[in-house]
C-alpha cells in the first residue's frame, strides 16, 4: 500500500506515517514468532503515529487483517476476538497505558474491518463483530461526543482525542441504529446543561439525521424517537422550513407571508431553541429579515419574557445592530445568547450599553483577526464571530466550558465575570481584540500578559468559544504570573492569587485542607467545620451567597481514585426539591455530570438546578473540597456542626483522594460509605 499525493503532488504527512507502518508491519511478519516481540515496538509507535493524524483510523482499519497475521495481538486475550467482552473495551481505551490504548484501538478497527466484510476472520462473524460494536458504542456514549474530562487529560494526554476520532469514525461506518435511544437521551442530557459549543452535538444531530433518511436503511417506528425533536430543532422547525429547502428559498417563503404567517414562524422558532438550547441556521435568517418588520416580531422570535421584552423596546437600537453584525446562519447559536441576555436585564446596568457599542466598533487587531480566520473561517467576518461569542458567553455565563486545555481557572474567571461582572468581562475582551494584552494588577502593582513568561497551558487553544479563544491565553498566562510572585511566600499561592485576579468579591479568607510542602491533610476537621459555617443555611445564619466564589476541588475518578485540582465555582447553596441540602456549582470541565466514585455522581438536571450548574448534597461536595474562601467578619456558627456529619465527610475523604495524604499514625477509613 503505497502513499498517495494530495492535490498538490506532495505526499501528506498521514501517507508518510502509513508508509512507515506499512514498514513496521512487514517486519514482524517476516519475523519468526520467537522474535516479533522485537518488533512490536516498532508496530505501536507507528501505529499511535498514525492513529493521531485525522484519517489516520481508516487507514488502521484497512490493514486490520495484515497486522493480526503478523503478530500483534499474539500472546494476548485479543488474539481471540470470540472471548472479547463489550465492557472491558471501555477500561482499555482510558488507560493510563498507552500501548494499551494503542492494541485496544486497533481491535476495534479490526472488528470492524470484519463487520465491514473486508476481514473474513475464522473466529468471529461479521455478525457477531457488528453486535459487539454497537454494545461498545452504547456503553461508552460521552466517547462519542464529548470532550475528554480531567481525567482524561490527565492521565491521557492527546490520546484522549485519539479515542474521540476513533469512535466517532466507528460509528459513521457501522451506523447508529443500534444505540440512536441511548443516544437521544445523552445529547439531550448535555444540552441540559446548555453549553456554548455545541459544534459536536450539531455535528452527531447531523449524521444521525442523514443516516435516519437513507431509504435503505430500516431502524423500526420506535427506533431513536427522542432524536425527532433535536433533528427539527436544527433542520425542520417550522412549516416554512420543514422540508430544509436551503436559506434562499426560506428567505422567499418568508417575503410571501402576512403578519400572521411570521408570527407563527418566529414562536415556532423561539419555542425550539429554548427547549433544545440549540438554534437552526433558518432562525438566522428569519431573524434578520423581521428587523425590517417589527419588534414585536423579533421578541417572539427570541421568545422574551417581560424583562427581555423591555429590554429590547428601551434598546431597540442596539439590539438591531447587535443581531445585523453578529446573527448570520454561520453563527445562528448566539440568537439564543441573545434571548438569555435580555431576559437577564443587563442591558440596565450603566456600564453595559455603552461597552456593548464599543464592541461593534472595535477595531481587531491584525493578530486577532488571523487567529479568529484560523479557527472559524472567514465567513461571517472576524467581528461579527467575536461579537456573536460575546452575546453567548453574556447570555449563558455558566455554559463557558474550558476545552481540552488545562486552563480551568481563566475559564472560571470568564464564566464569573459574565455571571457578576459583565461590563469588566467586555473590558476584557476589549483589551484582549483591540490590543492584543490585557494589564491586570497584583497587589497594585501591573501585571501584563505580553510580559509574563507563560501558563498554563503549553500551546495555544483551538477549541473554545470566540472570546475564551481570544482572551484565556492571556488570563492564563496572567494567572501563572501571579503565582509566580507568591512563589516565596508559605502556604498556597491561591490564597492572594483569586480574590486579585477574580475580583473584589472573592472573599479573603481562606481554608486550605492539604499542606503545600508534603500533600498532607491537615486541620480536615477544622476545614470542614468552618466550610458549613462560611456556606450551610443552617450553621450561617442563613445567610446565601451572594457572589459567585472560587473553591478548589479534588477530582477523583469513578474508582474513586486522585486524579488532579481543580477550579470550579460555588454559586449557591440551597435543599433540593427533596429536601436535601445540596452545593450548587460552576464546573468549566465541558461536561458536568461526573461520577467522582464512592457513590458521589454530580448531578446536572432533577435536583433543582438551573441551566449550567452541577450539584450535590453538601457532605458530597465538601468530601471533595480542598480550598474555599469565606468573610472573616462572618464567622458563622462551626461549633454547632454535629460530629457524626464531620465523620461521614472525613469518611468520603479518606477512601478516595485522601487515602495516601493521612497524617502519619492516622487509620484509613472503612472502605464502605458511612450512610
Amino acid at each position: 500500500m503505497k502513499p498517495t499525493a494530495d492535490a498538490t503532488g506532495e505526499v501528506t504527512t498521514l501517507d508518510k506515517r502509513v508508509a512507515s507502518l506499512d514498514a513496521a508491519i512487514q517486519a514482524m511478519s517476516e519475523t519468526r514468532d520467537f522474535g516479533k516481540h522485537t518488533k512490536l515496538r516498532r508496530v505501536l509507535e507507528a501505529l499511535r503515529r498514525v492513529l493521531l493524524k485525522p484519517g489516520g483510523a481508516a487507514a488502521v482499519q484497512a490493514r486490520a487483517q495484515a497486522l493480526e497475521e503478523a503478530g500483534l495481538f499474539a500472546g494476548t486475550d485479543w488474539a481471540s476476538p470470540e472471548i472479547l467482552l463489550p465492557a472491558l473495551v471501555g477500561p482499555g481505551l482510558r488507560s493510563g497505558d498507552a500501548d494499551t490504548v494503542v492494541v485496544e484501538a486497533t481491535s476495534e478497527l479490526r472488528m470492524l474491518a470484519i463487520a465491514r466484510g473486508d476481514f473474513a476472520h475464522p473466529t468471529f462473524s461479521t455478525e457477531d463483530a457488528r453486535r459487539f460494536l454497537s454494545q461498545v458504542l452504547a456503553m461508552n456514549l460521552e466517547l462519542l461526543f464529548t470532550p475528554p474530562s480531567e481525567a482524561e487529560r490527565t492521565r491521557q494526554g492527546r490520546t484522549a482525542q485519539l479515542i474521540r476520532d476513533l469512535f466517532r469514525h466507528i460509528a459513521d461506518e457501522i451506523g447508529y441504529d443500534s444505540v440512536l435511544d441511548k443516544l437521544a437521551d445523552e445529547i439531550w442530557r448535555i444540552l441540559r446543561q446548555r453549553p456554548i459549543q455545541v459544534d459536536q452535538v450539531q455535528s452527531l444531530i447531523t449524521r444521525i439525521a442523514i443516516y435516519r433518511g437513507d431509504p435503505d436503511v430500516d431502524l423500526g417506528a420506535s427506533s431513536g424517537q427522542g432524536l425527532d425533536r433535536l433533528i427539527t430543532s436544527l433542520f425542520g422547525t417550522t412549516e416554512a422550513c420543514r422540508d430544509d429547502p436551503g436559506l434562499e428559498v426560506f428567505r422567499a417563503r418568508l417575503e410571501a407571508m402576512d403578519a400572521g404567517g411570521l408570527q407563527y414562524e418566529a414562536t415556532g422558532f423561539a419555542r425550539a431553541m429554548h427547549d433544545t438550547g440549540l438554534v437552526s441556521p433558518y432562525h438566522a435568517e428569519l431573524l434578520r429579515f423581521l428587523l425590517h418588520e417589527s419588534d414585536y416580531l423579533v421578541g417572539e422570535a427570541l421568545g422574551l419574557s417581560d424583562t427581555g421584552r423591555n429590554c429590547l423596546l428601551r434598546y431597540h437600537d442596539l439590539v438591531h445592530r447587535l443581531i445585523e453584525q453578529a446573527v448570520h446562519p454561520q453563527t445562528a447559536q448566539c440568537i439564543y445568547g441573545l434571548a438569555l441576555l435580555l431576559d437577564r436585564g443587563i442591558l440596565y446596568a450603566p456600564p453595559v450599553v455603552p461597552a456593548l457599542s464599543r464592541q461593534l466598533a472595535l477595531d481587531l487587531s491584525p493578530v486577532v483577526r488571523e487567529r479568529l480566520t484560523t479557527v472559524f473561517g472567514d465567513q461571517p467576518e472576524p467581528n461579527a464571530r467575536l461579537t456573536a461569542g460575546v452575546l453567548s458567553m453574556l447570555g449563558q455565563p455558566l455554559g463557558v466550558g474550558q476545552g481540552d486545555n488545562p486552563t480551568c481557572q481563566s475559564a472560571r474567571a470568564l464564566s464569573m465575570w459574565a455571571y457578576n461582572d459583565p461590563d469588566y468581562l467586555l473590558q476584557v475582551v476589549a483589551w484582549a481584540a483591540r490590543d492584543d494584552e490585557i494589564i491586570m494588577h497584583f497587589e497594585g502593582q501591573p501585571v501584563s500578559s505580553k510580559d509574563s513568561v507563560s501558563g498554563v497551558a503549553s500551546t495555544q487553544p483551538t477549541d473554545l468559544d470566540p472570546v475564551s479563544l481570544l482572551v484565556v491565553p492571556h488570563l492564563d498566562r496572567i494567572y501563572a504570573e501571579m503565582g509566580r510572585r507568591c512563589a516565596d511566600r508559605p502556604g498556597d499561592p491561591h490564597r492572594w492569587v483569586n480574590p486579585e485576579f477574580h475580583g473584589w468579591w472573592s472573599a479573603r479568607e481562606f481554608w486550605i485542607n492539604v499542606e503545600v510542602g508534603t500533600g498532607k491533610l491537615v486541620d480536615l476537621d477544622e476545614f470542614l467545620r468552618q466550610f458549613h459555617a462560611s456556606y450551610h443555611p443552617s450553621y450561617n445564619g442563613g445567610q446565601p451567597v451572594i457572589h459567585p466564589q472560587p473553591a478548589g476541588i479534588a477530582v477523583t475518578d469513578s474508582a474513586a481514585r486522585y486524579v488532579g485540582w481543580h477550579a470550579i465555582t460555588i454559586l449557591r447553596v440551597a435543599p433540593d426539591p427533596q429536601d436535601v441540602m445540596r452545593v450548587y456549582f460552576f464546573n468549566p470541565n465541558n461536561d458536568s455530570g461526573q461520577d467522582w466514585g464512592d457513590g458521589i455522581v454530580a448531578s446536572t438536571a432533577g435536583n433543582g438546578e438551573r441551566f449550567g450548574e452541577a450539584s450535590l448534597p453538601f457532605d458530597q461536595f465538601a468530601s471533595r473540597l480542598y480550598i474555599f474562601h469565606a468573610d472573616p467578619l462572618e464567622r458563622g456558627e462551626p461549633e454547632r456542626v454535629p460530629a457524626e456529619d464531620v465523620a461521614r465527610i472525613v469518611g468520603y475523604v479518606e477512601r478516595s483522594w485522601g487515602a495516601d495524604r493521612l497524617p502519619a499514625g492516622k487509620l484509613q477509613a472503612s472502605k464502605d460509605p458511612q450512610s
